[in-house]
Parts: structure tokens; sequence; C-alpha cells
């Protein structure tokens, strides 16, 4: 009972219609959904169902089972009934600050080269990266960096290579503590940049704006250590 991804194909796709499949304990499972499901350290979509007769608020996307997507309900909020044509509808606003974070969080591997990210966590308000890095440069340097590669306005966009592809190229895997989505045969990969000018080609599976300059500045406000050799990076998008 997969869920059709449509964000996948199409970050900016605001709505779409689909077709209730089941009623699941925590929400409602359609057919397909604009809706990102919380993972990889992205926090899940928000948004509405509407349809004839009701509409309900979808607190946050979740995965289910077997490629499902789960629209989580509010307790006591009564779902559409099954096979009922629904609106899906997506809180803009919050992805798309999720959408300048995500990218910018690539970005940030950007000016690390080699070094392993360990830990991530996206917010609307504020996010952290962190790395397996003993001693970092200081947060005017990585936010110095950072500006300089959103200033420049690189694409960004996405191909898919297989799952074996993959295995052959493991430095493209940039995180130890979040692995590409598998199963499906192909994994996607996000390039920041042309193959001739390549800024960052890592696998993701999340949502990312059009081009760096999007995402506006940012700034760098906190370094923390976090053991021996992993450091917290903590950022907000400034404008």
């Amino acid at each position: 009972m997969a869920t059709e991804q449509l964000f996948t194909a199409d970050a900016y796709l605001r709505e779409a219609t689909a077709r209730v499949l089941a009623h699941e304990e925590r929400g409602v499972i359609l057919d397909r959904t604009v809706l990102y499901a919380r993972s990889g350290g992205q926090p899940g979509d928000s948004g509405a169902l509407a349809w004839s007769g009701g509409e309900v608020a979808v607190p946050e996307a979740i995965k289910g089972e077997e490629g499902a997507i789960i629209h989580t309900l509010a307790p006591g909020a009564v779902p559409p009934p099954i096979g009922a044509e629904v609106t899906v509808t997506l809180d803009w606003a919050r992805r798309h600050r999720h959408m300048r974070m995500h990218t910018t969080m690539h970005l940030l591997c950007s000016v690390l080269p080699g070094i392993y990210a360990t830990g991530n966590q996206i917010g609307a308000e504020k996010s952290r990266l962190d790395f397996d890095l003993p001693e970092p440069p200081s947060k005017e340097w990585f936010g110095e960096k950072l500006n300089a590669l959103i200033a420049g306005d690189h694409p960004v966009g996405a191909s898919w290579i297989t799952e074996a592809e993959l295995d052959a190229n493991p430095q493209l895997v940039r995180t130890l503590s979040v692995q590409p989505p598998r199963g499906a045969g192909r994994v996607r990969l996000v390039r920041i940049g042309t193959e001739a000018q390549q800024v960052d080609l890592q696998p993701c599976g999340g949502t990312h704006v059009r081009s760096t300059g999007e995402i506006g500045r940012v700034e760098v406000t906190k370094l923390e250590s976090k053991g021996r050799q992993n450091r917290r990076i903590h950022f907000i998008l400034a404008e």
C-alpha cells in the first residue's frame, strides 16, 4: 500500500488530489501526497485534507509500512471516508524553511570534504549538523564559507543511480547516522552545482531549493563539543 511521493519529482508542488486507501491508528493513508514524511532528520510536513463534506488538519506526515505515508490526525478528528477523493494541501511556508535548511546542510558538508556527518536535525527555526571533527574552524569561518556558496546561486538538482552503483562508490555517502533510502533498486542523488563545477553530490531523499540563492543568508550561531571528536554546528536562517 505504497504512497506515491509527489514531492520527490517536484518539491514545489503545494497541493494535489488523492484517494483515501486506508485508515490507520495514527491517521490516513492516501494513494499519493505532496507531504514529505519525517525521515533523515527532516520533520514531516504539515497540511490539511479536504473532501466533499469535510476538512481536517494534518499535524505531520510520517512513514508507515511498505512505503505508505501516514497523514496523522489530531485526537478525535474525523477522517475522510475510505475511497473518498481528497485535496491534500501543504503548509508551504514551513516546508520551504525546511528546504532552505536542508540545502544549507549539504553546503556544510561541501566545506568539510572528507569529513563525515554524524547526526543532524532540521527545524523551521534552527538546525544543527554534527561532524566527526576534532578541531573545527570558527563559527565565523563556517558562516563566511556558507554565505559565499549561497551568494553563488548554484543550481540544485537530482538524478538517480542504482543501488549497485552506490555500493561501488561508497564515498558518495557523507553521513554515518543516516543512510540513503534503499529497497527500490535505485538511489536519488542531489547535486549542488554543475557536473563541470560541482559543489556537492550525495544521496538524499529530502526536499531542497532549486538554487542556493533561494536560501538567503544564514548565521552559524554556535559550535558545541559533543564528545572527543564530535562537533555540533548550529545555524539559523538570517533572512
